[in-house]
C-alpha cells in the first residue's frame, strides 16, 4: 500500500533520507519541502567558494529539484515552508514562501530536517550593522561573496574561533583582507585540547591573522564598521563574519509537541523516531548520544546526517536500522595545517571524572628520507587499566587526516589502545613508515598499560620542579639552544650511564627530550638502576607549546617575510657588494630538533656576516629558529610560511647596527643567584647568609650547595643516633658539629675568636648565623647538600638541619645555567 512521506529539509540528512527512501521502495509518494531555492548542495564548500578556491558557484550544487524529480521520482516543493504538523490529522500545513499560498499535505511520515541556524546574540548596535553576516546557505554564500567582491574591503573580523569562523578567517585572507579572530575562550577550535591548538593558533599569527581571545564583543557602532570590545579596546573593521555557533532549528518540534532534550536539540530513540513514532527527524537538528561515553549531546557534522537519513529510511520501511551515537570525528584545514579528531577529549574526560592516559608522540608523516616528509602531533587518550580508546587529536600538514580516520575505525571496533600496535597498515616510503603514527600510539600506550613507563604531563612541569623535583634534559647541549625546561639540568643520553653519580638519590626525577623517545629510553634505563623516574610527555615540544604562552612570548620583535626583503635578503647596497655567497640548506622532512641541528652544524662552518636559507616542513621550526638565534646571538633576517614549509633567512653574528628593525633581540640576563659552599669557616657562612638574603630580598632565585667543609654549617648541634662505620664516626668527632662549633678563618684562637665575633654581631644587632639560615630559608633560599661529599665524610641525611635539599653535581649545574650571579665561598 502507497504511503505519503514529506521529508521538511533537504541538504545532507533530508536529501540522503528521499533517495534512500525511493531505492527502497517504488511506490510511496516522496515530497521533499525546503523553505529555500536549493534542496542539495555542498554546504561544507561554502567557505571555500568565497575564498575563490572552488572557482564555479555551480560546484556546489549536488542536485536541482528538476533532477531529483527525474531521476527519483520525488517531489520537490522549494520556497516552501511548513508552518505546523497537526499530528491528530497528521497534516503538514504549508504555505509558499514567494506567493503566500497556503495549503495541506495529508501525511502518512514525515522526517524533519531543518538543520540548525546560526546564533546571533542581542548585541547592542547588531540590527543597525550593515556589514553583519552569518553563513548557512547559498544565498548567506552569495550575500558575503558580492559584499567581498564589490567593496573595497581591507579588514575583517570573524567572532568565534570554531571551524566555520576558522574557515572564513583563512578565506577571506586569501582574499588579501586583514583578519582579526575574536573569541570569548581562551583557544580556537575548542573540540581540541589547549597543547594541540597552540601550534595551529601560532601557524595562524605567521599567515597575519591576528587572533583575540578571551575577548568578545560588547558593542557595534557607526552600523556594523566599529567594534567595542570586552577589554575596552575599539576595532575597526569593513565586514564582519558571526559564527559563534548554531541552536536546532526547532521551532516546528517545539509547536508540535515533540520532546526536546540538551539545548533544545529534538529527542530521538535509536531508530531516529521522536516523540511521534510517525514523525522522524535527522541531522543537526536531534539529539545524539556521545558514543564513548553514552551522553546527550550534539553534533553538527555532515557524516551523521547522511548516515541518519539513510538508517531513518531504513527503519520507515521496516529493516532493521540504529544509529548508536557520534564519535564527532571532524577535521579543518588551517591554511598548511590540518587539525583532525575523533572521540572524547581531555577536557570531558576530565568534567565526567573518567580516569584515563594521555600520551602524545610527534612521528613524521611518512618515511623521513623521502620528500615531503612533515611532523605530525598525536594525541592518544585511554584507559591505563583496561585500554579502552576514548579519543585522539592530530595535528599536522600532511597524514593527520587518514591517522584519526584509523583511530576513529579502532575506537568502532572497540580495539584497545595497545592494540593499535598489531595493526597492519599500508606501508611505503612515500606514505607512511614501517612503524606507522597510529603504531607508535599503540606502542607508546602499551608501555604505559605495562608499566614499563611513568609519565609526567606538560602541566604538571612546573609544579613538579617547584616541588623539587629533578629534570635531566636527555638531549644534545646544541637542541638546547632552542630552548628548554627552565631548572633542567643537561645529561646527554649517550653520557647518561657514565653520569649516574652526579644523579642525587632520594629525589623525584624527570626526564625529557625533544619528543619523548629518548626520554623514554633513559627512563628506562634510570629506573633499571633503582632511580624512581618519570618520562616527560611528548618531550620539550609539548611542553613548549603551553610554556611561551604562560611566560608571556618570547618578547621578541617578528622578522619580516622573504618576500618583503630583496632578493638577496639584504637591506643595505655596500653589503650587496660584499656579500658572501649566500647557502641553502634543506632540512625538510626532517624531524624536529633536525632542522635546528642542521643549522647549528651550517653556521659553524659558515664566515662573519655570511647567510643561510633553511627550508624545513616542520611549522615549530619557525619558533625554533627565533629562539635559536636570539640565544646563540645570529640573526634571524626573515621567516615565511607558505607552500607547505617555513623558509629562514639567517645571517652569522649580529646585523650591522645600519639595519633598523632586524637585530635579533638578546637573550635577558638570567635572574638567579647561585653559590658553592666550600668552607665550613663561621665569618665566611655568615657573608653567606647574608649575601644570599639579600638577593633574594631583591627577587633572585637563589641556590647555596654545600659540599665537604661547608657541610657541617647544615649539620645539627645534637644530631639523632644513626648507624655509621667506625670511619665516618671518626670523621664526625673531628668535625665541628653544628654552627655553634665553627671556627673562624683568622684569629680562631681556640674558639675564642668566632665568640668574640658572635659577641660583637649581637652588640652591632647584626642576626647571628643561625637567624640569617632561618631568614634565608624563610625567603625562600634553597640549601642544597652535595650528596657525594656527604658519602665521603660519613654524613648522613638525618643529621642535617630541615629544609635543606639533596643534590649533586648535575642539580647545582642546572640552577647555575639560569643564573646570572655564581659565588664559590
Amino acid at each position: 500500500m502507497s504511503r505519503t512521506i514529506v521529508i521538511i529539509g533537504g541538504v545532507a540528512g533530508g536529501a540522503s533520507a528521499a533517495a534512500r527512501l525511493r531505492r527502497l521502495n517504488e511506490e510511496d509518494r516522496i515530497i521533499m519541502i525546503e523553505r529555500g531555492e536549493h534542496v542539495s548542495f555542498a554546504n561544507c564548500g561554502l567557505p571555500y567558494y568565497i575564498g575563490e578556491t572552488i572557482d564555479s558557484r555551480d560546484k556546489l550544487f549536488l542536485q536541482t529539484p528538476a533532477g531529483i524529480q527525474a531521476r527519483f521520482n520525488i517531489e520537490v516543493k522549494v520556497f516552501t515552508e511548513v508552518t505546523e504538523i497537526d499530528r491528530e490529522r497528521k497534516e503538514v500545513h504549508c504555505r509558499n514562501v514567494a506567493t503566500g499560498e497556503v495549503f495541506q499535505i495529508p501525511y502518512d511520515i514525515v522526517v524533519l530536517s531543518p538543520g540548525a541556524k546560526p546564533i546571533v546574540p542581542p548585541i547592542p548596535g547588531i540590527a543597525d550593522a550593515k556589514n553583519l553576516f552569518t553563513l548557512r546557505n547559498i544565498p548567506d554564500t552569495d550575500r558575503i561573496k558580492d559584499y567581498v567582491d564589490t567593496n573595497s574591503l581591507r579588514h575583517a573580523t570573524v567572532i568565534g574561533a570554531g571551524f566555520i569562523g576558522l574557515e572564513m578567517a583563512e578565506n577571506l585572507r586569501e582574499r588579501g583582507l586583514a583578519v582579526t579572530v575574536i573569541d570569548r575562550g581562551q583557544q580556537i577550535l575548542n573540540p581540541l585540547d589547549l597543547e594541540m591548538v597552540r601550534p595551529l593558533e601560532a601557524h595562524m599569527r605567521l599567515h597575519g591573522v591576528e587572533l583575540r581571545l578571551n575577548e568578545g564583543v560588547e558593542a557595534f557602532e557607526e552600523q556594523g564598521r566599529l567594534l567595542r570590545l570586552s577589554s575596552g579596546n575599539q576595532l575597526k573593521t569593513d565586514i564582519v563574519i558571526m559564527a559563534i555557533g548554531v541552536s536546532p532549528e526547532n521551532d516546528l518540534a517545539r509547536s508540535s509537541g515533540l520532546a526536546l532534550g540538551v539545548r533544545g536539540a529534538v529527542k530521538v530513540n535509536a531508530s531516529l523516531q521522536t516523540s511521534d513514532p510517525a514523525i522522524y527527524a535527522v541531522g543537526d537538528v536531534i539529539e545524539v548520544k556521545d558514543r564513548v561515553q553514552g551522553f546527550d549531546t550534539m553534533v553538527s557534522l555532515a557524516w551523521g546526517a547522511n548516515r541518519q537519513g539513510r538508517l531513518a529510511a531504513d527503519h520507515i520501511n521496516g529493516r532493521e536500522a540504529s544509529y548508536t551515537g557520534a564519535l564527532g570525528t571532524a577535521i579543518i584545514k588551517i591554511f598548511d595545517l590540518t587539525a583532525a579528531l575523533t572521540g572524547n577529549n581531555e577536557k570531558t574526560l576530565k568534567s565526567l571524572g573518567v580516569p584515563y592516559e594521555a600520551v602524545h608522540i610527534h612521528p613524521n608523516s611518512h618515511a623521513g628520507y623521502y620528500p615531503g616528509a612533515a611532523p605530525i602531533a598525536l594525541k592518544l587518550l585511554f584507559n591505563p587499566q583496561t585500554g579502552v580508546i576514548y579519543g585522539a587529536q592530530a595535528v599536522g600538514s600532511s597524514g593527520a587526516d587518514k591517522r584519526i580516520d584509523v583511530i576513529a575505525t579502532a575506537i568502532r571496533s572497540k580495539l584497545r589502545a595497545d592494540e593499535l600496535a598489531d595493526l597492519e597498515l599500508a606501508y611505503a616510503p612515500p606514505y607512511s613508515s614501517a612503524k606507522d603514527p597510529v603504531n607508535m600510539a599503540g606502542y607508546v600506550a602499551s608501555n604505559v598499560m605495562e608499566g614499563l613507563v611513568r609519565n609526567l604531563q606538560w602541566h604538571e612541569v612546573d609544579e613538579f620542579t617547584r616541588g623539587g623535583g629533578l629534570i635531566i634534559d636527555v638531549r644534545d647541549k646544541a637542541e638546547r639552544l632552542a630552548g628548554y625546561i627552565p631548572g633542567s639540568v643537561n645529561i646527554p643520553l649517550s653520557e647518561l650511564r657514565d653520569r649516574l653519580t652526579e644523579i642525587p638519590g632520594g629525589k623525584e626525577i624527570a626526564v625529557s627530550c625533544q619528543v619523548g623517545l629518548r626520554g623514554y629510553i633513559a627512563a628506562r634505563m634510570l629506573s633499571q638502576y633503582g632511580y624512581p623516574v618519570r618520562n616527560v610527555d611528548g618531550g620539550y615540544k609539548t611542553y613548549a607549546a603551553m610554556a611561551e604562552e604562560n611566560s608571556g612570548g618570547s618578547g621578541e620583535p617578528e622578522a619580516p617575510a622573504l618576500a618583503d626583503l630583496p632578493p638577496d635578503g639584504t637591506v643595505n647596497s655596500q653589503e650587496q657588494l660584499n656579500a658572501k655567497p649566500r647557502l641553502v640548506l634543506d632540512a625538510c622532512g626532517l624531524q624536529c630538533p633536525g632542522p635546528i641541528l642542521k643549522v647549528y652544524e651550517t653556521v659553524k662552518s659558515m664566515e662573519e656576516g655570511q647567510q643561510v636559507e633553511i627550508s624545513a616542513t616542520d611549522f615549530g621550526f619557525a619558533a625554533d629558529i627565533r629562539q635559536w638565534c636570539s640565544k646563540t646571538h645570529n640573526t634571524l633576517e626573515s621567516v615565511d610560511v607558505s607552500g607547505g614549509r617555513v623558509k629562514a633567512l639567517v645571517r652569522k653574528g649580529q646585523s650591522p647596527a645600519d639595519v633598523s628593525g632586524l637585530q635579533t633581540e638578546q637573550a635577558l640576563p638570567s635572574e638567579g643567584t647561585t653559590m658553592i659552599v666550600f668552607s665550613g669557616d663561621l665569618d665566611k657562612s655568615i657573608a653567606s647568609f647574608i649575601i644570599a638574603t639579600g638577593a633574594a630580598a631583591m627577587g633572585k632565585q637563589v641556590t647555596m650547595f654545600f659540599t665537604f667543609w661547608g657541610l657541617n654549617v647544615l649539620r645539627r648541634g645534637q644530631p639523632p643516633k644513626v648507624s655509621k662505620s667506625g670511619l665516618d664516626r671518626m670523621f664526625g668527632k673531628m668535625m665541628p658539629q653544628g654552627t655553634r662549633k665553627l671556627p673562624l678563618s683568622r684569629m680562631n684562637m681556640g674558639g675564642l675568636g668566632a665568640k668574640l665575633i658572635r659577641y660583637t654581631m649581637g652588640r652591632k644587632n647584626v642576626d647571628s648565623l643561625e637567624k640569617l639560615m632561618q631568614g634565608a630559608l624563610d625567603a625562600g633560599v634553597k640549601l642544597m647538600a652535595c650528596t657525594m661529599s656527604m658519602d665521603i665524610m660519613g654524613i648522613k641525611q638525618e643529621e642535617l638541619i630541615e629544609g635543606v635539599d639533596f643534590g649533586g653535581v648535575a642539580s647545582y649545574l642546572g640552577a647555575a645555567e639560569d643564573s646570572g650571579v655564581n659565588l664559590f665561598i
